[in-house]
C-alpha cells in the first residue's frame, strides 16, 4: 500500500465529506483532539462532524472538485469548487489543514459565492 501525501489525505477528506461519508473520513484522516474555526460550530470535533453530517443529509447533491493544492510542512491548502447543486449555486472554497502524525489536527475555511455573470474572464480559478 503506497504512502498517502498530507496533500492527498487533505482532499480526499473533503471529497468523502462532500459525498456524505462525513464519519468515515474522520475516522480515517482526522484526530480524535482536532479543532477547527468554522464560526458556525462550536470548535470541537464532533460538534463540527454532525453539522457536515446534517450538510450532507439536506444537501445529498452537492460536489467537489480541488482546483489547487499547496502542501508546506504540516500545512495543505485546497482551493476547491463546492456546487451545491439542489439550488445551483457554486462556491469557491479554500481550506487550511494542519496535519500531526499523519492526521488533521486542526482546520481553517472560508468561501465566496461565484456570481453568474462576473466581469473577469479568467473566473475564479
Amino acid at each position: 500500500m503506497a504512502i498517502q501525501s498530507n496533500a492527498d489525505k487533505a482532499t480526499g477528506f473533503l471529497a468523502m465529506c462532500t459525498a456524505g461519508q462525513v464519519r468515515q473520513a474522520y475516522d480515517t484522516y482526522v484526530a480524535d483532539d482536532f479543532r477547527h474555526h468554522n464560526a458556525y460550530f462550536p470548535e470541537d470535533r464532533e460538534s463540527l462532524l454532525r453539522g457536515m453530517e446534517e450538510s450532507a443529509r439536506v444537501e445529498p447533491d452537492k460536489s467537489f472538485t480541488a482546483k489547487q493544492v499547496i502542501e508546506s510542512g504540516d500545512r495543505v491548502a485546497v482551493l476547491s469548487h463546492v456546487r451545491r447543486g439542489n439550488v445551483g449555486i457554486g462556491i469557491a472554497v479554500v481550506h487550511i489543514l494542519r496535519f500531526e502524525n499523519g492526521r488533521i489536527v486542526e482546520m481553517w475555511d472560508i468561501g465566496q459565492q461565484i456570481p453568474a455573470d462576473s466581469p473577469n474572464r479568467l473566473g475564479m480559478f
